[in-house]
């Protein structure tokens, strides 16, 4: 068993912007605690964090890395997630498994787009929050920086410790607010703290308006009250930097007492509730008790080409031990539940695996070579349990697309099954085979994210495929009613085919699919063919009526048609009903929709008008614009996706690498005419069998 219990362990998610440090503070973390000898420097791919090829060659993080150490009787499970936009994914994905996130800001750099981000998202996931300014020995105005951050994210943020002589120290404003700071009064910032702590608890307050002080230990549980709520962020100073001639890291200790002493235990953070079966009202509400059955989520997969698939797991409830015996099940596809034997148990130290003996409630283990688990399963070891599934998390939508093919028939017969494991590892991966476009289309969240991803299918699976920027998946709808009639008959010499069928079809709200309905009456069409003018139907819906895009958001209704005793048969009304739909969508207003994004563009003030001018160009709505804190602008705006598929380059373009970006899917918008006249040229539509 382990020598900690679960009031012991921090369980804490690195997230912010890329360039924050987040990598460096990590290694500075684990050398000071003694997990590691020697600090690993990111420029020389030598960290604990990033060690697969691809982060060592990019000098960046692709993957959540997860780390631990033990602290003055804590037990900190540490998660590395990446900083860049196009692998946000892994980062969302670890906050199941915390109870804490703490936002890093270069204090250089300033408040970036990517903390502000992930402030909110953690936000809304109810985890507490934490802002560590890293990087305070450079030239920087971090008394500015502390202003803008209450002025973006809320008056709450507030500093627990103040840098000191030039950024080279820092000083304690919570347990013993003693000293000199860079800022003045380290008494003022701990009253401003103990203000905001008290607020929560109308005991305390009464006795601190009373006594006009309150000792550290009385603010514990309110603080963790505090944090609960999201009425305190508190704010850290540090130094984590790699440099090689910056020895002596600063802030450190300090961080790792907050951790230990304020952040919360599984104990003490919100509670997760699981969701048993598809009903959402039915929670069950896990116990953090070691003596309890078991209920583990897992949160991430990795493969690894030597190893194989190793998931990583939060343990809520009961104890899990080498040769414990579970359940997985996949809820989303009403799968009954899987047994599988735990051989192994592992802690994670970036890419080694320390084997252990037992996992307790809270904790951050890995089991390897299950083949039955998966991201977002859950594992059990009760037989009266089935079919528990977290509250989904929500992640951006992947937009952007990149058609691939195979370089050689052998590579055709492995790209399947490379594509899925990359689909296992990666939440915001998606794989398409539109029948529309006959393509085979990879989504991801941007450019840098897609070329991750071939770079590793490189590199790991010996695989490369050509690539090309895809069709547009134009959809078809309809804009006005109207009637539909076709006679399908036919005599070869024998017995004929024959099937008449008259429908009225209208427009559906967006993205309200398709309604079919029998409105036919005193026996026109016997009702054992309607099933198959339905089916007719249904093959215009994928094929499309205009262009060969699938059709959506339309209701059709067959109210009248005619049958023949003898030749009426189902395969007459298959055609009868196809083509009188076909008849119908024609007189209906036909049009093209195309996909829309919500795009989030980040630029400093000066680009602004550029910025908006370009998206107007584009045939783009702007819906708003922000102004932030160190002259940078936020536009907003819902742009054609086929107008944006470039716009990392573009934008990297316009404003000289200073502007970002972010786009997730909006819904499908008409096309203008000349582009419908254009597409609808191109389509050559099958014509009926003679």
């Amino acid at each position: 068993m382990p020598t900690y219990a679960t009031a012991d362990i921090r369980n804490i998610a690195l997230v912010g912007h890329a360039g924050s440090g987040k990598t460096s503070l990590t290694e500075a973390i684990l050398q000071h605690v003694g997990a590691i000898h020697q600090r690993g420097l990111v420029e020389k791919g030598a960290t604990v964090s990033d060690y697969t090829d691809e982060e060592k060659h990019h000098g960046h993080s692709i993957f959540a890395t997860i780390t631990h150490c033990d602290y003055q009787g804590a037990h900190i499970n540490l998660i590395d997630t990446p900083g860049y936009a196009d692998f946000v994914g892994q980062a969302i994905e670890c906050f199941p498994a915390v109870e804490t996130v703490a936002v890093v800001v270069s204090a250089a750099a300033g408040l970036e787009p990517g903390a502000r981000r992930m402030m909110e998202r953690a936000a809304e996931r109810n985890l507490c929050r934490m802002i560590i300014i890293n990087k305070i020995d450079t030239d920087a105005d971090l008394q500015q920086l502390v202003s803008d951050i209450q002025a973006t994210l809320g008056k709450e943020c507030l500093p627990i410790n103040l840098p000191a002589d030039g950024g080279k120290a820092v000083v304690d404003c919570f347990f013993n607010p003693d000293g000199q700071s860079d800022f003045g009064s380290v008494a003022e910032a701990h009253t401003a703290l103990v203000d905001q702590v008290v607020e929560v608890d109308e005991d305390l307050m009464a006795v601190y308006l009373e006594q006009g002080e309150v000792k550290p230990e009385q603010l514990h549980a309110p603080f963790e009250k505090a944090l609960r709520q999201g009425h305190l962020v508190p704010i850290c100073f540090v130094s984590g930097r790699d440099h090689v001639d910056h020895e002596k890291s600063v802030g450190i200790a300090e961080l790792l007492d907050v951790f230990a002493k304020l952040a919360p235990s599984p104990l003490e953070g919100n509670p997760r509730p699981f969701i048993k079966g598809t009903d959402t009202e039915h929670e069950l509400h896990p116990e953090p008790n070691p003596d309890l059955h078991v209920l583990a989520h897992v949160f991430a997969v990795n493969i690894d080409p030597f190893v194989g698939k190793l998931c990583a797991f939060r343990v809520h409830q009961g104890t899990i031990t080498r040769d414990s015996h579970l359940f997985v099940g996949d809820p989303k596809h009403g799968e009954s539940k899987r047994a599988f034997k735990v051989g192994h148990l592992f802690k994670y130290q970036g890419k080694d695996h320390v084997e252990v003996d037992a996992a307790i409630p809270g904790d951050i283990v890995a089991v390897a070579k299950v083949e039955e688990i998966h991201r977002d399963a859950v594992l059990h070891d009760s037989h009266d349990e089935d079919r528990i599934h977290l509250k989904p998390l929500e992640y951006p939508q992947p937009m952007y697309g990149l058609a691939i093919t195979a370089r050689s028939r052998n590579d055709e017969t492995k790209i399947g099954d490379v594509l899925a494991k990359v689909i296992e590892e990666d939440p915001t991966f998606k794989l398409v085979r539109d029948s529309s476009t006959h393509e085979t289309v990879i989504y991801g969240l941007g450019e840098l994210h897609l070329r991750m991803v071939l770079e590793r299918m490189k590199n790991r699976y010996k695989l490369e495929v050509d690539t090309k920027i895809p069709k547009i998946a134009y959809r078809e709808t309809v804009l006005a009613k109207a009637d539909g009639h076709h006679r399908h008959k036919k005599q070869t010499g024998g017995a004929g085919q024959f099937g008449e069928v008259y429908l009225r079809i209208e427009p559906l709200p967006r993205n309200s699919g398709f309604e079919f309905l029998d409105d036919t009456f005193g026996g026109s069409i016997p009702k054992q063919y309607i099933p198959a003018i339905e089916k007719g139907v249904r093959q215009v819906l994928e094929g499309g009526a205009i262009a060969g895009y699938p059709l959506q958001d339309v209701k059709v209704s067959v109210y009248d048609g005619k049958y023949h005793d003898v030749d009426s048969k189902e395969v007459a009304f298959v055609a009868a009903g196809k083509w009188a739909f076909i008849d119908a969508v024609q007189k209906a207003k036909p049009v093209l929709l195309e996909p829309a994004v919500k795009i989030e563009v980040t630029v400093p003030n000066q680009y602004m008008g550029d910025i908006t001018g370009d998206l107007s160009g584009k045939r783009g709505r702007i819906m708003g614009t922000d102004m932030l804190p160190g002259d940078q602008a936020v536009i907003k705006a819902i742009v054609p996706l086929s107008e944006v598929s470039n716009y990392q380059n573009q934008l990297k373009s316009v404003t000289g690498g200073l502007g970002s970006f972010t786009m997730e899917f909006s819904h499908y918008d008409p096309v203008p005419p000349q582009v419908q006249q254009q597409v609808v040229s191109l389509y050559k539509p099958h014509e009926e069998e003679d």
